[in-house]
């Protein structure tokens, strides 16, 4: 995996760096200037673009969006310091495939990035509520009170109230007691069942029905 750093935190930069090339993954660039950021990404062709969105002079949102508009298809991946519902909206919708904050542990963010690389949407744990609440509107009564899980197997159903916590594979094979593969099975079963094409799509679908351990076990009393 090789992976843009835009970040104008220079100490941070650096940190990210080293982080990432410890656990395998090269740093084709680490910049500070979002228009460098840009000339670099069309230049070394990355695998991930990981974007600080609060930068001086061109912010993170503007940067991304040349990216896009530079008809440059690679992962943006947001990572930054704002759980502001309006900024990670804003992020989705100008085209960035994760939203990352800088508080998460290291492993967690290398887990998000492999994720991204696969093809998945990712948003940071603890923000997948906020996600929701931000596309709440955009549902009907009706369409919140249909409940689109019935297809679910009853360890699908328990996989996706994880999922809705902002859970990765890792920490829920880990909860369950089974393989990073086997939860990855799952994941791909319910997101075949639900019509959706990211994890994030059916933990924000989740979360807007209501879905969670605590109605499960409510359920099932």
């Amino acid at each position: 995996m090789r992976v843009l750093i835009i970040d104008d935190h220079a100490l941070f930069r650096v940190g990210l760096q080293e982080l990432l090339e410890r656990r395998g993954i090269e740093v084709c660039g680490a910049v500070g200037d979002g228009k460098e950021g840009l000339r670099m990404a069309a230049e070394t062709s990355p695998d991930i673009v990981l974007l600080d969105l609060r930068m001086p002079n061109t912010d993170g949102i503007t940067v991304l969006r040349a990216i896009r508009e530079a008809g440059l298809k690679m992962p943006v991946v947001m990572l930054t310091t704002s759980s502001d519902e309006r900024d990670l909206v804003e992020s989705l919708r100008s085209g960035a495939q994760g939203y990352l904050v800088k508080d998460m542990e290291p492993d967690e963010v290398v887990s998000a990035l492999s994720e991204v690389v696969e093809g998945q949407t990712v948003v940071a744990p603890g923000l997948t509520g906020v996600l929701a609440d931000a596309v709440r509107s955009d549902y009907s009564d009706s369409d919140i009170d249909a409940s689109p899980f019935a297809e679910l197997t009853p360890r699908e159903t328990e996989i996706l109230c994880h999922l809705a916590e902002g859970q990765s594979n890792k920490v829920i094979a880990r909860n369950l007691g089974i393989s990073d593969g086997t939860v990855k099975l799952h994941v791909k079963a319910i997101l075949r069942k639900l019509g959706v094409h990211s994890r994030v799509e059916a933990a924000v679908m989740a979360v807007r029905h209501g879905l969670s351990h605590k109605q499960l076990e409510s359920d099932g009393a």
